[in-house]
């Protein structure tokens, strides 16, 4: 046991930390975000990664060999234990850990405390109706560790099995979901705002479609609110600006394409040429010494930052506003249409329901082991005919005293 709470507190260590430190960034990143020797020990340790990582997994194995020896060493003495529970001779042995005087129907009791039908025995006191209840509170912790045990085990799986997709886009678009042979189409996109100009949330309409087979699905999805479709989970990750970006020679269109924020597009008629679509600003302003920035999230005065780039030579940056283009010789590049695009992340884990269930199992082990507590009750009869109640209980002995206590007051109206 003690082991046991040494490795759940380093496993809740490990947990915290996890949570704490963004996963999944690189070296330059962390060193940015900390410093130069935070970044060092969280790459050297694994931090970036910590539930893949080498000690997380060695933790979880030690917890679940732990609880597994633990249950199978404990199993045969839970069996006779229950065993002796069911045993009315054992009340010899017992110690009352309370009682009540001078009851006329002891059987009116057992009912009222909602025990089994008593079984009548010869102690030396005499005549003895003996019965008990809650046996199978005696399981509550080992239930409760396999329940640790399934949780930790579908956790584990799934993150050994899952596979993760990330899709983004604008309204009307369709993309495909990687691997998997479906195509996912954004059918709307809104978001929601507060009076005071603020998020409050972000919604998509998805359909989801297997062109080998026709099947169609459809979702809302929002902001922890999550979608279900194909046995995979959509959820809304993020969301920020895109723009159609046109080419064109004497006015006539060469080439068009929505590019998200932080995207490029490689300019066919120009081989080598790259416009890079750095940030969008709905409502622009410039803040000498500060830079450009948005005064709100409304469209007053849409500006898009980009810079050009030939192979990998930037030829320069600068900021667009209302009808203004980049000219290259005779060529022409705008920025149009602004709008919010969506990022979608999707989430395929085949072992959820175990670890689900793991949850459920360990619930039902800890109301057990909490409220469900075996208690034994026999009744003596003494000289006078009367019937002395006795009760015995592990534990919560107080309340098993009111119980009798009420149950005797019953007996007597």
């Amino acid at each position: 046991m003690t082991f046991a709470i040494i490795l759940l507190v380093v496993l809740i260590i490990a947990c915290a930390i996890g949570s704490l430190i963004p996963q999944g960034q690189t070296y330059a990143w962390y060193a940015a975000n900390y410093s130069e020797s935070a970044a060092v020990w969280i790459i050297a340790l694994h931090l970036d990664d910590a539930f893949h990582s080498g000690w997380f997994i060695v933790i979880a194995l030690f917890l679940c060999g732990n609880l597994l020896l633990c249950n199978v060493l404990r199993y045969k003495s839970l069996v006779q234990r229950t065993k002796r529970l069911a045993d009315p001779q054992r009340v010899c042995s017992l110690e009352p850990t309370a009682s009540v005087s001078g009851v006329s129907d002891p059987k009116a009791v057992f009912r009222s405390l909602s025990m089994r039908e008593p079984k009548e025995i010869e102690t030396e006191n005499g005549r003895t109706l003996v019965s008990d209840k809650n046996r199978i509170g005696v399981w509550g912790a080992w239930i409760c560790h396999v329940g640790i045990l399934l949780l930790i085990l579908g956790f584990g799986l799934g993150q050994m099995t899952k596979a993760e997709y990330t899709v983004y886009g604008v309204p009307g678009e369709e993309k495909p979901i990687e691997n998997t042979g479906l195509m996912l189409s954004i059918d709307d996109f809104q978001i929601g705002l507060r009076e005071d100009d603020t998020v409050e949330q972000y919604t998509a309409q998805l359909t989801v479609t297997d062109p080998a087979t026709g099947r169609v699905e459809h979702a809302t999805i929002s902001v922890n609110h999550p979608g279900r479709l194909f046995g995979m989970s959509f959820y809304q990750n993020a969301t920020g600006w895109a723009a159609t970006v046109s080419v064109k020679k004497d006015g006539a269109t060469l080439q068009s394409g929505t590019v998200c924020a932080g995207e490029m597009l490689s300019v066919n008629a120009l081989p080598g040429l790259t416009v890079v679509f750095y940030a969008f600003y709905p409502d622009y302003m410039y803040v000498p010494g500060v830079g450009p920035m948005t005064q709100s999230s409304a469209l007053r005065n849409p500006a898009y930052l980009y810079a050009l780039y030939y192979y990998d030579e930037m030829l320069g940056m600068n900021v667009l506003t209302g009808d203004e283009s980049i000219r290259i010789d005779e060529y022409e590049i705008t920025f149009a249409d602004p709008q919010n695009y969506t990022l979608i992340q999707i989430k395929r884990d085949s072992f959820t329901w175990l670890a689900f269930v793991g949850g459920l199992v360990t619930l039902l082990g800890l109301v057990l082991a909490f409220y469900v507590q075996p208690q034994t009750v026999w009744a003596v009869q003494d000289e006078t005919g009367a019937w002395n109640v006795y009760g015995s209980s592990q534990k919560r002995g107080f309340l098993l005293q009111e119980e009798l206590d009420r149950a005797a007051h019953r007996e007597t109206r």
